[in-house]
């Protein structure tokens, strides 16, 4: 089994800061799912290099006795250069489809699951919103940028079937907003 866990919830907002850590609430977040996932057999962490994501990884890498690897193939979804308002250019993406986001965006997918199906078992990845649902889309054939709404320190179950990886459990849900 692979577990995606989405950050716990972030400082700021998106378009506030390019890199904020975590806020209280997450801090606790990212302490509950390390409970969680530590009896789940896991031999390897990975996190974004994003701030967030090192500090959600940091509760379960610290149970495990592991040095989280940092991989910038799990990272957030890279915002154009001078886009003048990253809120904006976010929601209109998170609306549509990777075809429509373009080239760049559907190879960035593309290797984010070459990167993510050549993880072993046993391992637990530290990601974001985007990224999880570009990944969970690519695995399921889906082309929409949102195929799920992925909770602050929710776990996306992946497993390897027939020599293919695929989503076997989508993670717990919420009302993600994009501030």
């Amino acid at each position: 089994m692979i577990y995606l866990i989405r950050h716990g919830e972030a400082a700021a907002g998106w378009g506030d800061h390019p890199d904020p850590g975590l806020s209280d609430l997450g801090a606790c977040q990212a302490e509950a799912v390390a409970e969680i996932l530590s009896g789940h057999g896991i031999q390897r962490v990975i996190s974004s290099p994003m701030q967030r994501c090192r500090e959600t990884s940091a509760p379960l890498s610290a149970k495990l006795s592991l040095s989280p690897a940092i991989a910038p193939e799990v990272s957030e979804i890279a915002t154009p250069a001078n886009t003048p308002d990253r809120v904006a250019w976010l929601r209109a993406v998170m609306a549509g489809t990777w075809t429509e986001a373009g080239p760049d965006y559907v190879g960035w997918r593309a290797n984010m699951g070459a990167f993510v199906s050549a993880l072993p078992a046993g391992t637990a990845v530290f990601s974001h919103f985007v990224a999880i649902n570009a990944l969970c889309g690519l695995l399921e054939g889906d082309d929409r940028v949102t195929v799920f709404r992925p909770g602050h320190c929710s776990v996306t179950r992946l497993d390897m079937k027939n020599g293919r990886l695929r989503v076997a459990e989508y993670g717990s849900e919420s009302a993600t907003r994009v501030l």
